[in-house]
C-alpha cells in the first residue's frame, strides 16, 4: 500500500533567496569572527602560551563585571552572577590578588559579587577602596582614611569626589527630562550616571540621546561615552579603568616590579582603558569578552561569561598546581 504524497508546492523564489542570503550571511559573519580570533585568539585556547609566560611571575587578576562575571540583562538592578561564578571568583581570589573594576557604583558591584576577599574600584575606577591605600598617593587630596561599616580601617580613594553635588543634580535633571521616555533608566553610580536605553523604542532612541546631549550642554567638566545599550556620563578627569588598575598594582607594591603581570578580562569600551595601560606598560594580559568581532586593543579574547568561568577555573588549578 502506497502511503500518500504530499500536495505539491509552489517554489517560492523569494523565499529561497532570502534563506540563500541568510545561509550566506551567517557565513560571513562565521569568516569574519575567525579572521578576528587570528588577531585577538582565544584565552582558551591559548592559555598554556599565557601561563608559560606567567611562570614564576606574580599575576593580578582584574575583572569587569556586566558582561563578564554576569550576562547582560534588560533590567540592570538584575545582572546577577551565578552562585558557581561566585564560588570561582573566591577561588581565583584566594589565589591572586584580584580586583573587580566596574562602571557600577562600588557598594553596589559589592552587593552583587559579596566577596569579600577582593578588592573593589566602582564608578570606573573613580571609587576606590582599599586596606593600605597607594604609597604614590600618600599626601594626595583624594585619598583619605576612613572606617568603613564593619568598623576596618580603610583607605578610599576618590578623584572625582568634587564633582559629587554636580552628579546629583543631574542625577535629577536627567531623571525629569527622561521621565516621559518609556524604557529610560536613570542609574546613580556615585560617580557617574548611566542612562539606559535597552528597553526604549529603536525610533526613540535618537531623540532620547539629543535630548541627554543638550543637557549636558550645560554642565562643563563632564563627558558621554556609549556603551552596550546605555549612556555613561562622567567627570572629565585624568582618571579611568587604566589609571585604576595601575593605582592597585602600586597600592599592592608591584608597580614598578617585573615581576607583575596584570591580566584584565573586560566587555566594554570603557574596559579599553585597561587594555591600554597593558599594553603602555609592557607587560600582562588583556582579555575582550565578545561574541563578534570588535574593535579592541586586548590581545586575547573570550566569548562570554561562559568562557570566562572557564578560562578562571583554569587559572586556579594552574595556580593550586605550581
Amino acid at each position: 500500500m502506497g502511503y500518500p504524497q504530499p500536495p505539491l508546492v509552489p517554489l517560492n523564489m523569494e523565499s529561497i533567496s532570502k534563506a540563500r542570503a541568510d545561509h550566506n550571511n551567517g557565513d560571513a559573519i562565521v569568516a569574519s569572527y575567525s579572521a578576528w580570533l587570528e588577531k585577538h585568539p582565544s584565552a582558551l585556547n591559548s592559555f598554556d602560551q599565557i601561563t608559560s609566560l606567567a611562570h614564576g611571575k606574580k599575576m593580578v587578576v582584574f575583572l569587569d563585571y556586566d558582561g563578564t562575571l554576569s550576562p547582560i540583562v534588560d533590567d540592570p538592578d538584575q545582572a546577577f552572577m551565578t552562585d558557581a561564578m561566585r564560588s570561582v571568583v573566591r577561588e581565583v581570589g584566594r589565589r591572586f590578588p584580584t580586583a573587580i573594576v566596574s562602571g557600577r557604583s562600588r557598594d553596589k558591584v559589592f552587593e552583587f559579587v559579596k566577596l569579600n576577599n577582593l578588592y573593589y574600584a566602582g564608578s570606573h575606577g573613580m571609587d576606590i577602596s582599599t586596606p593600605l591605600g597607594s604609597l604614590k598617593y600618600e599626601n594626595h587630596k583624594h585619598q583619605t582614611r576612613a572606617i568603613d561599616e564593619k568598623g576596618n580601617d580603610v583607605v578610599n580613594f576618590r578623584p572625582a569626589q568634587e564633582f559629587l553635588p554636580q552628579i546629583q543634580e543631574l542625577k535629577k535633571v536627567l531623571q525629569e527630562i527622561t521621565i516621559n521616555v518609556e524604557g529610560a533608566v536613570v542609574e546613580d553610580n556615585k560617580f557617574c550616571i548611566s542612562v539606559h536605553f535597552r528597553h526604549v523604542n529603536e525610533e526613540v532612541v535618537g531623540i532620547l540621546k539629543e535630548m541627554v546631549e543638550t543637557t549636558m550642554e550645560s554642565y562643563e567638566g563632564f563627558r558621554i561615552s556609549e556603551g552596550k545599550k546605555v549612556m555613561e556620563i562622567r567627570p572629565t578627569i585624568d582618571w579611568d579603568k587604566g589609571r585604576a588598575l595601575q593605582y592597585l598594582l602600586d597600592n599592592l607594591g608591584f608597580d614598578n616590579s617585573s615581576d607583575a603581570l596584570p591580566i584584565y578580562i573586560g566587555d566594554d569600551k570603557t574596559d579599553e582603558d585597561a587594555f591600554k595601560m597593558i599594553k603602555r606598560i609592557g607587560r600582562g594580559f588583556s582579555v575582550v569578552v565578545s561574541s563578534t568581532p570588535k574593535e579592541t586593543k586586548a590581545s586575547y579574547s573570550l566569548r562570554d561569561p561562559a568562557e570566562v568561568m572557564s578560562f578562571l577555573i583554569r587559572l586556579g588549578k594552574w595556580k593550586g598546581s605550581i
